[in-house]
């Protein structure tokens, strides 16, 4: 199986920024005979608003999106995020954000890149730094920057560090969950907003150490599969021209007055015609597509 997917974290209702990348993930996969899958990324539960899953799962049906098979729930499968974990080349890490940050950094390293502190501690200074908080836990690269092809930015390089696959209080981390998740359900071609391209580096290199080790139930694909394909697709930005956001007044579904509203507003918005999903994808091509972010109207 291929499949393109659409993964919300639940932390309220869906803005329109939201719902036009639900809408070309959804194209990309059906106009390439992919199954569309949905994927709810719940894990930091902090985040998670009561009743926000099936809000937004109502209003991607209102909207005409289709999804096959069940929806998954990333609160559901650390299972094999802890699989993945044992496959991979780990130590523990002390720091917190603040010393990372007024660490010196290695030349040429991006700001807030991981400086490797707690790369080479010994097992008696693990020791005495586990008394003192919780360990993290990272991966031990050995890349510093990693390639991938994106179909509407080409060729991307990204730095690559020890970046952490298990937070403090024992949340897995985004880069491992998708990773892995992506992996299990055949994702082939990832669609989402460009504010994640500079993650997407990070998530290839781990997905190529996944896929080298033998197969197990962590892995969907098949050893050796290269990583996911990738779309990263412009914003949506408020009045003010910054990223959109619920301050920005009527960006839900409902505020706007429902589907009626919205799907025109997005179909002209990335140049396409018809009055459903469906009818969208007669002539839908990703090359046409804008480059740039949309400005939502008032």
């Amino acid at each position: 199986m291929t499949a393109g997917r659409y993964a919300p974290s639940p932390s309220g209702d869906l803005h329109v920024g939201n719902l036009r990348t639900a809408l070309l993930a959804w194209l990309f996969a059906r106009s390439t005979g992919r199954d569309f899958l949905l994927r709810i990324e719940d894990l930091d539960t902090a985040r998670t608003a009561d009743g926000a899953e099936a809000r937004q799962l109502a209003d991607l049906a209102a909207l005409g999106l289709d999804w096959d098979g069940d929806v998954v729930r990333q609160s559901e499968r650390t299972d094999r995020y802890a699989a993945a974990l044992d496959r991979l080349d780990v130590y523990e890490c002390y720091c917190t954000r603040r010393e990372i940050l007024a660490a010196p950094s290695a030349p040429h390293a991006p700001e807030g890149a991981y400086p490797g502190t707690c790369r080479d501690l010994t097992e008696a200074e693990r020791e005495v730094r586990r008394r003192e908080r919780p360990a993290a836990v990272r991966l031990r690269s050995t890349v510093s920057s990693f390639t991938v092809t994106d179909l509407l930015h080409g060729e991307y390089t990204g730095a690559v560090d020890d970046f952490v696959l298990r937070r403090g209080d024992g949340t897995y981390a985004y880069n491992l969950a998708v990773v892995v998740d992506d992996a299990a359900q055949g994702v082939d071609q990832v669609v989402r907003g460009d504010d994640l391209l500079s993650s997407a580096p990070r998530q290839a290199y781990l997905s190529t150490l996944l896929s080298a080790t033998p197969r197990s139930a962590v892995a969907g694909r098949l050893v050796g599969d290269p990583p996911p394909s990738y779309a990263h697709v412009p914003m949506v930005l408020g009045p003010t021209g910054a990223r959109l956001a619920k301050r920005d007044g009527a960006v839900t579904l409902a505020q706007r007055g429902g589907p009626a509203v919205v799907l025109p507003e997005l179909a002209a918005s990335l140049g396409l015609r018809g009055r459903t999903p469906r009818e969208m994808l007669d002539g839908f091509d990703p090359a046409r597509l804008p480059r740039e972010p949309w400005t939502l109207p008032l």
